[in-house]
This record gives C-alpha cells, sequence and structure tokens, in this order.
C-alpha cells in the first residue's frame, strides 16, 4: 500500500506539505445569542489559512467576506449561518447559528388609581413593581418632571394646591418604561363632598336591620350627617351610614343629607332611598318533585386576580372570557362537566385572590331545617385548606335575582381577633404582561399576587373581562394559618380551620374522615341557622335562594402561590340526606 503525499519545494528548497485550513469558532457549542438591533461580531481564529478567502452566507445569500462577521438583526428567531475557508491546502466549511431574542426592557407598575384628590397637608405612600427581567433595574420617581427619588416606594406630600404629575421610570441597559398618576391637590375648603351608594333602592323582610351605607366618602369630621323617614322632620339618624328597620311590609323612604360647612357658605350632597318591606314567606319557592338537589345558575363570577384566572391548561380558559357573561359561562361550564360514561364529573372554579367570589342560584328556596342545610364542593386535603366565607340570600323582593340583602354564615373564627368585617382589597391593572398584580387595602397595607412563571405562564393574572384599571373586592378576612414548614420556603401547609368555611380540611362539617389524598372534589356542609347580620347577630332566615363564596383569606405560600378557594358545585342536603 502506497502512500501519497503532496510535496512542494519552496525557494529555501525546503519540502513542506499544504495542509487543510481550519476553523476555529469563539463559541464552543456554535450558538451565539443577541438581543435584537444589538450588533453581534462573529470572529473565528484561523490555521492554513494563509492567502484565503472567506465567504459568509445565509440563505443563500453572501452577507461577509471577511475572517470575521458583523451581524444585526431587528428581528428575533433563529438564524443559520455558513462560513467557508478556502486556502492553498483546501477547503474548510462551519455553520453556527444565532439566536436574536427579545430586548429585556423593564415594565413598571404604579399601585395606585390613575386620577386622584388630596388635601393640602395630606400625604399618599406609592409603591411600584418592575417585571422581572435578568437585568439590574433601578427606579426613579419625578414629580412633575422632576426627580425625587429612587426605589420601589416614594412618600408625596400634598404641600400646597396645584396639579402634580408622579412618574415612576424603570430602567436597566435594554431601555426604559414609564407609569404615571395625576394628582390634584387642593385646599381643604375646595375638597369635593364625597358620599355616594352603589344603589337607591332597597329591599328587606319585616323586623330585620338594613344597613344603608356608603361605597365612597371623604373622612372629614366636619361633615354633618341627617337621615329621615318618609319626610319626616324629626331627625332619625346622623352617622354616615344608617340602619333602617320596618316593623310591617310597605313602602318607606328615608331621606339622607351630608353638609359641610366652609365659611359662610355650605356644601350639602342629598340622597332619598326606597325601601321595600316585604313578608318574609311571601317569595318562598317549595321544592316540588321535578326540583334538582344541586345549583341550577351560576350569577356573577368575579374572582380576585389568581395564577388560575386566565389559565388556559388546568384553568380551562381559553382567552374568549373577556366579558362578565362569558366567564359566567366558563364557571356554568367546569361545575357541569361530565366524564366519558356521563356521569356529573365537576370542575373547579378557582376564586383567585382575597374577595373572589362566585354567586349560584337553585331551582327552589332551600329550607332551615336546624341542622345542615346544603353542601359547597372544594378540593381541601389535609394541610391545604383555602378558606371561603360563605354568604346566603333570600329573594326578598321576588325578582329572581341576588340584589337583596347578604348575610354571612358564622364559623369558628366569627368574632376572633384577627377577623376583619368590612375589609377591601383594591387590585391594579399591570401595566404589562407576565406581572405581578399589585394590591392595597383599607387598613393601609399593600402588597403582590405572585407571577408564578415556572407553573402559570397566562400573559396576565388580571381577569380579563374586568375592563376597570382597577377593582376593589370586600368581604370578611380571617387570619391567615398557612406557614412553611420547611423552613426553607420548599413545603408549605394551609392549615385548616374547625368550621364553617368552604374549600376547608374540617374534622368537624365535612361529615366523614374519609382521607382525601388526590384532592378530589369533597363537601363542606353548612347550616342557615348560622347567619348573622352585619353586627354578628343571628337573623333567623327560615330558607335561601342564593349562595355566595367569598375568599377569605389574604394571604400567600411561597410558591404556592396565593391562597385561593376553590369550588365544584353547591347542593341542596335537605333534599338527599
Amino acid at each position: 500500500m502506497m502512500a501519497v503525499m503532496t510535496l512542494s519545494c519552496n525557494k529555501d528548497d525546503v519540502i513542506t506539505s499544504s495542509l487543510p485550513p481550519q476553523i476555529i469558532l469563539d463559541s464552543e457549542t456554535g450558538i451565539y445569542t443577541i438581543k435584537q438591533g444589538r450588533e453581534l461580531v462573529i470572529a473565528p481564529s484561523y490555521k492554513n489559512s494563509e492567502g484565503g478567502e472567506f465567504e459568509w452566507t445565509m440563505y443563500g445569500e453572501v452577507i461577509g467576506t471577511s475572517p470575521s462577521l458583523r451581524f444585526c438583526n431587528d428581528n428575533t428567531g433563529e438564524y443559520f449561518i455558513q462560513l467557508k475557508v478556502s486556502a492553498q491546502g483546501g477547503t474548510a466549511s462551519e455553520e453556527v447559528r444565532v439566536d436574536v431574542i427579545d430586548l429585556e426592557i423593564p415594565a413598571v407598575s404604579i399601585a395606585a388609581s390613575k386620577q386622584q384628590i388630596l388635601a393640602t397637608g395630606s400625604t399618599i405612600k406609592l409603591s411600584a413593581t418592575v417585571k422581572e427581567t435578568s437585568l439590574t433595574t433601578g427606579i426613579v420617581w419625578k414629580v412633575n418632571g422632576t426627580q425625587t427619588g429612587t426605589g420601589n416606594e416614594f412618600t408625596f406630600t400634598a404641600s400646597e394646591p396645584g396639579k402634580f404629575t408622579i412618574e415612576a421610570t424603570a430602567q436597566n441597559e435594554d431601555g426604559s418604561h414609564t407609569d404615571s398618576i395625576v394628582i390634584d391637590v387642593l385646599n381643604p375648603e375646595d375638597m369635593p363632598l364625597k358620599w355616594e351608594f352603589d344603589k337607591t333602592e332597597y329591599h328587606t323582610v319585616a323586623g330585620r336591620k338594613l344597613k344603608i351605607s356608603p361605597v365612597t366618602e371623604n373622612s372629614d369630621n366636619t361633615i354633618v350627617y341627617s337621615w329621615k323617614i318618609g319626610g319626616s322632620s324629626e331627625e332619625a339618624g346622623n352617622n354616615r351610614y344608617f340602619v333602617f328597620v320596618g316593623e310591617t311590609p310597605g313602602e318607606y323612604s328615608v331621606q339622607a343629607s351630608a353638609t359641610v360647612y366652609k365659611g359662610e357658605s355650605k356644601v350639602v350632597v342629598s340622597h332619598e332611598f326606597k325601601i321595600a318591606v316585604y313578608s318574609e314567606d311571601t317569595f318562598f319557592r317549595a321544592p316540588t318533585a321535578a326540583s334538582m338537589s344541586d345549583w341550577n345558575k351560576v350569577y356573577e363570577y368575579t374572582p380576585a386576580p389568581g395564577q388560575f384566572i386566565n389559565e388556559l391548561k388546568t384553568g380551562g380558559f381559553d382567552n374568549t372570557q373577556t366579558t362578565p357573561e362569558a366567564a359566567v359561562a366558563y364557571a356554568e361550564k367546569r361545575m357541569l362537566e361530565k366524564d366519558s360514561k356521563g356521569n356529573p364529573s365537576p370542575n373547579w372554579v378557582s376564586l383567585g385572590g382575597f374577595g373572589g367570589y362566585i354567586i349560584v342560584g337553585f331551582d327552589h328556596s332551600i329550607t332551615n331545617s336546624g341542622s345542615y342545610d346544603f353542601g359547597i364542593l372544594g378540593n381541601s386535603f389535609n394541610g391545604s385548606s383555602e378558606p371561603g366565607i360563605v354568604w346566603v340570600m333570600q329573594d326578598e323582593n321576588g325578582n329572581s335575582l341576588p340584589d337583596d340583602t347578604w348575610y354571612e354564615l358564622a364559623g369558628s373564627e366569627t368574632g376572633k381577633e384577627g377577623t376583619v368585617q368590612d375589609y377591601a382589597v383594591t387590585y391594579y391593572r399591570p401595566t404589562a404582561p407576565n406581572m405581578p398584580v399589585q394590591w392595597s387595602d383599607n387598613l393601609g397595607n399593600s402588597g403582590e399576587i405572585d407571577y408564578l412563571k415556572q407553573f402559570h405562564r397566562q400573559e396576565y393574572y388580571y381577569p380579563l373581562w374586568i375592563k376597570e384599571d382597577s377593582y376593589t373586592l370586600k368581604g370578611t378576612c380571617i387570619k391567615a394559618r398557612n406557614y412553611d414548614a420547611s423552613g426553607n420556603g420548599s413545603y408549605w401547609v394551609n392549615t385548616s380551620y374547625e368550621w364553617g368555611y368552604a374549600d376547608n380540611w374540617s374534622s368537624i362539617d365535612r361529615l366523614t374522615n374519609e382521607d382525601n389524598a388526590n384532592a378530589d372534589a369533597n363537601a363542606n356542609y353548612f347550616k342557615i341557622s348560622n347567619a348573622i347580620d352585619f353586627e354578628c347577630k343571628p337573623v333567623n332566615l327560615k330558607h335561601i335562594d342564593f349562595i355566595k363564596v367569598q375568599v377569605g383569606v389574604n394571604a400567600k405560600s411561597g410558591w404556592l402561590g396565593e391562597i385561593s378557594t376553590e369550588v365544584f358545585g353547591f347542593f341542596d342536603y335537605n333534599m338527599i340526606k
């Protein structure tokens, strides 16, 4: 066997061989990453390439003829580039891949209403959050264009009247983004008088207490309130709210005014309310042979933001839930699902963070038996309780709508330290996708519903069908019992409560000792006799027509996310026990 060599003789009569060129990439993988619009220089090293020719091609087009290549593209994607080197000893080639990725331009959100009014001398504490990036990002605050602070929080003092634009700008090496609010600062005497109610017509039952309370108001101690019944000249109350009791059925009217004196003038806001009082049995609907034990209609589904809201996989959304009606249809469909054999197999509906709720009704009235009257299906198990406050309502005016008075069902936490009635949380729409949802409450606290990108990657946890940039959810809040059992954040426990809550691993009102390790649907049972009014006093309802479940805890458990009540369905226990 013969070995063949290519020989050449140089001018010094030294015999050498012409070796083929070699390409040594400056990337071990041959893969380069660059952000859109940025320039990348690919600069391999070479052997045996003296006097050679270089050719870089992409999609069959020559894009370079130098040993190195300068590459830039505004469009994200994968780009495959071929490099060929031709020299005396032959030809060498390599393929490289360039991944053009998005810029990590920050996004910032201020947790506050976009338009506000403050009186001189008052302060407001603002907080901002930034969309997570791999880059170091800072926040700069400006008031009317002048930098006044840095960091996630900023306190604005209304020292003088005027219009103030407050901006929070997040900036990193890839760019910047600004969110802003506008505050009108007025002298105290120029502040508008706010005393607003969500309705002017009420319904109640003879002998029951009805609380008429404003939804928006000033906190000015100088306001003088006056309530009168039926055009009477006699004062019936002088508080910001009014408790009405109609002893006999009939139509009543209540006149109310709030007055602020400003020097020699005064500002008055007046309201008139119509109250219809009925006998309790007037619109009772007795069950018939055709009545179903299960719920028959979802009237409203308004969750708080949460990891399962708008979620396309386990959450069951499909991005068509852009109206309240579509959200209701989604909830009904989930809880009416069947298995392959056509048997009922309800799926869960998440209520998001604190205050999220669902309202259902039945084709008949559920009677107060004095014992357990109805059940609510959740998916609690030992170590995982996400308690929902249960509310009930009679169709007091007989219009088949849940527009009458809600009564809370007392639970084990009613009246305890740490339980807060009339608790309210306002949620703010993020300014960009894939961001946490900020919130503030009526106790001066604030926080976030975390964005859990490792589990739920839908763009927004804020419900798609809520068009306002913020919304407020109210209800009773009980003290959280969750804790980190591992000490390192890896294992969280959501401890149960004794009794009285939906989606709660109760040893009392689950009426079973059966283990539920698979987190299947299992029921908590409830007594109508536990209904209480706003004073936490028994109401003694003879029956109910509507049920509402409201998330009762404002807390989160690390990587598990927010505590969120789940419901699968509702049923009249009196019909099946």
